[in-house]
């Protein structure tokens, strides 16, 4: 009867203890699910401001075209394809017509080779 009794306050004693803990928890976790839902809310703006940035870019320029466009009447076709090819990619931009009009594209009138002449057709 003894042995009972003391496993009864024992069990009484723990499960005291366990409601207490629990009760400490959950107050505590209430105040960091406030703290926490606050941040979060700032970590979605930062996520969306971050993915608007990477999915409003320019689209990328399509150097083929532009300098299949540009060397269409030029004797030496790789060559000229090789130039503008390489001009296009740092500058992301090709004058328009087969020749001339380089202020329309600056960059690309302004690279030069080591020898300082005109890299670009």
């Amino acid at each position: 009867m003894k042995k009972m009794n003391v496993v009864a306050f024992v069990m009484i004693i723990s499960y005291l203890l366990l409601s207490q803990a629990l009760a400490e928890l959950s107050s505590s976790s209430s105040n960091a699910a406030e703290t926490s839902s606050a941040s979060q809310i700032q970590t979605n703006d930062e996520n969306q401001t971050a993915a608007f940035k990477r999915t409003h870019h320019r689209p990328r320029f399509n150097c083929g075209y532009a300098c299949a466009r540009r060397c269409r009447e030029t004797s030496r076709k790789k060559v000229c394809y090789r130039a503008c090819g390489s001009c296009c990619a740092k500058c992301q931009c090709v004058p328009p017509g087969t020749s001339g009009n380089t202020a329309a594209c600056p960059c690309y009138a302004n690279l030069r080779t080591h020898g300082n002449k005109l890299k670009c057709p």
